[in-house]
C-alpha cells in the first residue's frame, strides 16, 4: 500500500465504509421490511472499480 496513491485510499475507505449492514434501529423502525442492504459488497465475489 505504500506505492498506492492517497486518492485511490480515499475510494477504498469510502468503499469500505458503503460495505455495512442496515442499522438496527432500520430494522425495527421499519418492521423487518428492511432487513437486506442492496449494495453490500463480498470482498472476494466483486471487484470495485476505483
Amino acid at each position: 500500500m505504500s506505492k498506492t496513491t492517497k486518492g485511490f485510499k480515499i475510494r477504498l475507505a469510502k468503499a469500505c465504509e458503503q460495505n455495512r449492514r442496515v442499522p438496527s434501529w432500520v430494522t425495527i423502525r421499519t418492521k423487518r421490511a428492511v432487513v437486506s442492504h442492496p449494495k453490500r459488497r463480498q470482498w472476494r465475489k466483486s471487484t470495485l472499480k476505483v
